[in-house]
């Protein structure tokens, strides 16, 4: 690709981080994606929407990161009988089951790429698209269901075994098919789609001012990064500014969800590879965590916290001390716990070399988060594109080389120090100040984006406001879309029994996926 490369015209998108906003034609979308692959931005989040009421066009959406800025490219699309655009799953792998997606929902399929559906699962006729204006959610469907065409190992010796989509627990639903010899994975697919529950939809008959509760329900465990995500799309539309106190609580709670997750996810791992002491110690270590949430920030798990404007209430008169003292208190919990686990023979034997994700692979996928970490990518919006308050934080981004499970444990515990070192950062230099900013309607015919760096790594927010100012449509994206299909390529060459390891070591989202 030629250096001398010029994109074309950009506009500025109103956001938290430096976006630029690029309507390209076919030809313009294939030559930018391909300038955009010599770059190695990363894709994260492709969508599609039904603006036939306006100018009788699709529209298709993509947004990739670089290291300085976001480039979100905007494509649109004549409805005729072959409407179509152009795939980029070839350059970015991770756009495949994106665009199946974009094909169940709306009806538009890229020129090339794979022609299985996603999300409808019999849900819906396959002349039936519920993302266009004039579906009606109220219609009934008799659908006769269809077998779906896995892709199949041939050899000696070569059987499958299907697990789920129902699992033996209170776990959402996922079907794996294992292709195996003995006990060794020759594949694995997957099949998700089954939480789909029309939050793109309903985002549409919601108040705008509603919108982030509705978020923080995409995924439950990143209902701060969701709900954040959404206020940084919107405040703008409305010319509102979050005001520095409260952006520092935001960061704080978002830094609690963070903590809270790698505990949880910590305990689970050491209970997968036998060591049941693990998984009470960081139960116990994660219960103290949810109880200073809901004496501080007035619940322990935080859904409804971040609100547009700010957050919804201030924190206690003795907020900072509390803190302070659990923080003194977390710390060398975790640092004994830390060193139990390294130096356990048995959860080692368990967690080195197994579910490897070498960083080359990692690459050409397009890892995001905490996994990408994992296997020697150093990347962290919190770092690399810093929004308010992180842009004043001193933020670590924890990595590892090898890629494998005791990588991504390792990733986790130096995670919950790098937390707590920002907990201590923004408790002991919390701006004074309201905590909330009042709220005005949004200016109509505006496009918003919000991205927050979660806990799995970064999730976005689109929204675009309609010529009443109320919203017309908004697109949610969690990095489990990008992950899942790396659980794939991480559990070959593995035993079947290891499966629920790596897969827990990896705690990627139905929900947040399936949208």
């Amino acid at each position: 690709m030629s250096t001398d490369f010029s994109l074309p015209t950009e506009d500025a998108v109103p956001s938290n981080l430096p976006i630029a906003r690029i309507s390209v034609t076919a030809a313009e979308w294939l030559s930018t994606t391909a300038w955009l692959h010599a770059e190695n931005a990363r894709l994260l989040s492709l969508w599609g929407t039904d603006d036939r009421d306006r100018d009788g066009c699709f529209r298709i959406y993509g947004v990739w990161l670089l290291p300085k800025r976001v480039i979100l490219l905007e494509h649109r699309i004549l409805d005729t009988a072959q409407a179509c655009y152009p795939g980029v799953a070839d350059l970015f792998p991770a756009a495949a089951k994106m665009q199946r997606a974009v094909h169940d929902l709306l009806g538009v399929a890229p020129d090339t790429g794979d022609p299985r559906g996603w999300l409808r699962h019999d849900g819906w006729p396959e002349t039936v698209f519920p993302l266009r204006r004039d579906f009606n959610g109220a219609s009934e469907f008799a659908v006769a269901p269809k077998p779906y065409p896995f892709v199949q190992v041939q050899g000696d010796g070569v059987h499958e075994i299907a697990v789920g989509p129902v699992h033996a627990g209170i776990i959402e639903p996922g079907h794996f098919r294992f292709s195996v010899v003995g006990e060794k994975v020759l594949r694995l697919e997957e099949r998700l789609g089954y939480t789909h529950k029309g939050v793109a939809k309903r985002f549409q008959h919601l108040p705008q001012l509603d919108g982030h509760r509705l978020a923080a329900r995409v995924s439950g465990d990143s209902a701060v990064a969701y709900s954040w995500a959404w206020c940084a799309a919107l405040e703008p539309l409305c010319e509102t500014v979050c005001p520095p106190r409260a952006a520092s609580l935001r960061a704080l709670a978002l830094e609690h969800e963070r903590l809270a997750n790698h505990l949880g996810d910590l305990g689970a791992l050491g209970n997968d590879a036998g060591f049941a002491f693990g998984l009470t110690q960081f139960s116990g270590l994660k219960e103290a965590l949810l109880r200073v949430n809901a004496e501080i920030f007035g619940a322990r798990y935080l859904m409804d916290y971040v609100v547009p404007g700010g957050v919804v209430r201030e924190v206690p008169g003795h907020a900072v001390s509390r803190l302070c003292s659990f923080y003194d208190q977390l710390e060398p919990s975790v640092a004994q716990m830390r060193s139990i686990y390294d130096e356990h023979a048995g959860m080692q034997d368990r967690f080195r070399q197994t579910g490897r994700l070498e960083q080359p692979v990692a690459e050409r996928l397009g890892a995001l988060g905490m996994v990408a970490r994992a296997s020697g990518i150093s990347c962290d919006l919190r770092r690399d594109l810093p929004w308010t308050p992180y842009d004043r934080l001193p933020v670590r981004v924890a990595t590892q080389a090898n890629g494998d499970v005791a990588a991504r444990v390792q990733v986790r515990f130096d995670e919950i120090a790098g937390s707590l070192e920002l907990c201590r950062h923004l408790v002991g230099d919390l701006p004074a100040g309201p905590v909330q900013n009042p709220m005005t309607a949004a200016s109509p015919n505006l496009l918003g984006v919000g991205i927050i760096e979660g806990w799995r790594g970064p999730v976005m927010i689109a929204l675009e406001t309609g010529s009443d100012g109320a919203i017309r449509w908004a697109h949610a994206h969690d990095p489990s879309w990008q992950n899942w299909p790396l659980l794939e390529r991480a559990i070959l060459g593995n035993i079947v029994p290891d499966f629920p390891l790596i897969n827990k070591s990896f705690n990627l989202s139905y929900s947040g996926q399936d949208g």
